[in-house]
């Protein structure tokens, strides 16, 4: 995705770490407590392998819908089947389809049936569509072999329990925020729950879970999640 180069390879969420590692390397933003961490999706997995490997120079770590394990043990202990499909578009489908589909999964009925946030459009189902389209019409950012590349990256990620447990020592469990909505199709809220529990929902990590709101909601909530991220920063800053 983006400008970046794109060359095929396997790519992880371990590599992309990497990747973000240097950057703040390079912006020189090394001191300690300096940095505050969100992922959303699979931004939340790229963080927890930053924030798993690299010494805890952070000073909170939202972490926003994402899972400990996909396909891994999380998703056997909860009964839930592996689905690839929800990661890698395989069977071709019609542009209107594939929308249709893209929308199912990431939002609820609600959001995209009301009206558009900002007036534009119809409905906020259609406002995401037009701005699919539009990304879409960067062939040199937005490629199929990319984004394929990226949702493998996104099916192999795996942090065990312990892994887990041993991140949120490292951070510090009031350090931890992790959110998630109940109609979220991509990464379903049972995986949300897990991942609160065992990075300790009961020893000081913040869960929030959003009743009938699905996999974006930094979008479909916008006022609730920069909410949310206001009080964990303005948390942590106070515990340096």
């Amino acid at each position: 995705m983006g400008e970046s180069d794109k060359p095929l390879a396997r790519y992880s969420t371990s590599e992309m770490a990497k990747d973000t590692l240097e950057v703040i390397s390079y912006l020189q933003w090394t001191l300690p407590r300096q940095l505050h961490v969100v992922g959303v999706s699979m931004g939340g997995m790229i963080a927890q392998e930053l924030v798993g490997t690299h010494d805890p120079g952070k000073n909170s770590f939202p972490d926003s819908r994402v899972h400990g394990s996909t396909p891994g043990q999380h998703s056997r202990i909860l009964g839930e089947p592996t689905q690839p499909h929800k990661y890698v578009p395989s069977i071709p489908k019609a542009p209107d389809d594939q929308l249709d589909d893209m929308k199912d999964r990431m939002f609820s009925h609600a959001w995209l049936d009301a009206p558009d946030d900002y007036g534009e459009f119809p409905s906020n189902g259609d406002r995401f569509a037009a701005m699919e389209l539009k990304k879409r019409q960067d062939v040199e950012g937005f490629t199929r072999k990319g984004f394929i590349c990226q949702a493998i990256a996104a099916g192999w990620h795996y942090k065990s329990p312990q892994q887990l447990k041993e991140l949120a020592d490292r951070v510090g469990r009031e350090r931890i925020q992790v959110l998630h909505g109940t109609l979220d199709k991509m990464i379903t809220v049972p995986q949300g729950l897990t991942l609160a529990k065992e990075l300790g929902d009961d020893e000081g990590v913040t869960k929030i879970i959003v009743d009938g709101r699905g996999h974006v909601l930094h979008i479909e909530e916008r006022d609730m999640y920069i909410k949310a991220l206001e009080s964990i920063v303005e948390k942590t800053d106070e515990m340096r």
